[in-house]
């Protein structure tokens, strides 16, 4: 008898924000504290696979739910104006 074993796979988003110093700071919002970086857009899109991979094993180790998103998330830039300041 074989036993069979499936995988889920799991969709998360991920931000990709420019680090000052060059390459990029990536998070996953659905997942407090999985943060990384890379020196280009690819090294950083390996190493935040790598970080969520490792983030989840330590909740499912730990006991803990394993975050899903369950909607599509929408990320979009918004204008508001600077706070005025008032000069006495």
């Amino acid at each position: 008898m074989t036993k069979k074993i499936s995988q889920k796979i799991l969709k998360y988003t991920a931000i990709f924000e420019p680090a000052q110093e060059g390459g990029y700071i990536v998070s996953v919002p659905a997942v407090p504290g999985c943060v990384t970086e890379g020196r280009t857009f690819e090294e950083a899109e390996l190493m935040i696979k790598d970080a969520l991979e490792g983030c989840l094993a330590v909740l499912k180790e730990e006991g803990q739910k394993i975050p899903i998103e369950t909607r599509d998330v929408v990320v979009r830039r918004v204008s508001v104006s600077e706070p005025a300041v008032a000069y006495i």
